[in-house]
């Protein structure tokens, strides 16, 4: 089979498709013929070892597919079953074992690259809006890359749920697709401290989500009102240096959280209540996923470029 694999940490030159053998799945695990992989930031961490990787290794973690094969002891999947996974190292391939843990059934209504292009991101639009900060009806929110994969579908979510949502983009085009999605007023990254205070009297917006980082930081904490929550979920232009927590008592006894998806899968529970509610949506029409860039296996290192470039708007996929 064919895969993406890393020998050497670095920028996307590192990535290179080989041929591997077919695993076998092992107890408790899942073949599955992979019909499109999720291209994540996530994985330019781990490529440039910013998350350490044990080299070589095939990069990829999220997807989805057709059941292959069935290791000992699995039972709830057959083959042929369509699936998808948040979390399966190696993904980037023709094919991959899951953990069955990590396996989530596609029910009809969705399309596979649909589901492999929802799952990670909206996993994490879905615990940000109902758990991280629980989002009522009449909630502002500021939304960094309003118009990224996990920025449309926040928004959405955003919206379904009554709030008002501000959202920072770069470009006009990408403007266009975050009122799409329903953002109420979209503004220049550098705007966007100075429009929540606009737009909210003057007392700031109740939660952040924030996945730029760096750039965006001190800029997030000044838009949020007193007590006002700031969800820090990633890093895109750089990580956050060490920071002053006195900072949040001079600016109002603001909260500030670190969330990762694995904190709000803990149980297969959790897993399945939020999937099929995705689901749900997508298949009732009252969830858009936007696809903003598809790539064979072979052109694994312009996906990276592309996204690192801040070039793509939703969710890049790789076809193998």
């Amino acid at each position: 089979m064919r895969a993406v694999q890393v020998e050497r940490t670095g920028g996307p030159e590192v990535l290179t498709v080989v041929d591997l053998p077919t695993p076998d799945p092992g107890p408790g695990q899942v073949l599955v013929d992979v019909v499109a992989a999720g291209v994540n930031y996530i994985d330019t961490y781990r490529r440039s070892g910013v998350y350490p990787l044990a080299l070589p290794a095939v990069l990829g973690s999220e997807g989805a597919g057709h059941v292959a094969a069935l290791g000992p002891g699995v039972e709830g999947f057959a083959p042929g079953q369509a699936v998808a996974w948040k979390e399966a190292p190696g993904s980037y391939a023709e094919q991959v074992l899951v953990p069955a843990g990590e396996l989530v059934p596609v029910p009809d209504g969705v399309e596979l690259p649909t589901a492999a292009a929802v799952l990670l991101q909206g996993l994490t639009a879905h615990y940000l809006a109902t758990d991280t900060y629980p989002v009522t009806a009449g909630t502002w929110a500021l939304v960094h890359a309003g118009a990224g994969g996990v920025g449309l579908l926040l928004t959405q979510l955003l919206k379904l749920k009554g709030a008002h949502v501000l959202a920072t983009v770069s470009t006009p085009a990408k403007a266009e697709l975050a009122r799409a999605a329903g953002a109420d007023d979209v503004v220049d990254y550098a705007q966007a401290s100075a429009r929540a205070r606009e737009l909210t009297g003057g007392r700031g917006v109740d939660v952040v989500y924030d996945s730029v980082g760096k750039d965006t930081f001190e800029d997030s904490l000044t838009a949020l009102r007193p007590r006002g929550l700031m969800a820090l979920f990633g890093g895109s232009s750089g990580q956050v240096p060490p920071f002053d927590v006195q900072r949040l008592n001079a600016l109002g006894s603001l909260f500030l959280t670190r969330p990762t998806l694995a904190s709000y899968t803990q149980t297969r529970e959790e897993l399945l209540s939020r999937t099929d509610e995705l689901f749900g949506w997508i298949a009732a029409g009252r969830l858009d996923v936007r696809v903003g860039g598809t790539y064979p296996l072979p052109d694994v290192r312009r996906a990276h470029e592309d996204l690192q470039g801040r070039r793509t708007t939703g969710k890049l996929l790789l076809l193998p």
